[in-house]
C-alpha cells in the first residue's frame, strides 16, 4: 500500500510559500503575501483529496490519452 503523506499545517504552508519565492526570486509584496498563501492552502487541499484518491493494484498506464 502507497505511504499517505500527512497534510502540512498552515504554518508549514506559509514557511514553504516563502521559501519558494525566495529560491525563485520572485518577490510577492508583504501585503499580498497572506493571499497567496491561502490560495497555495486551496491547492494543497485540492492535491491531498487527488493524492488520496484510491488506485487498484493492476490498474496500467494509458500510452496516449484518446478522449
Amino acid at each position: 500500500m502507497p505511504k499517505r503523506n500527512k497534510p502540512l499545517q498552515p504554518a508549514q504552508i506559509e514557511a514553504y510559500v516563502r521559501q519558494t519565492t525566495q529560491l525563485l526570486d520572485l518577490p510577492i509584496p508583504p501585503e499580498q503575501m497572506a493571499d497567496v498563501v491561502e490560495n497555495f492552502e486551496q491547492v494543497h487541499t485540492i492535491a491531498q483529496q487527488v493524492l488520496e484518491f484510491p488506485l487498484p493494484d493492476d490498474l496500467e498506464v494509458a500510452p496516449r490519452f484518446k478522449p
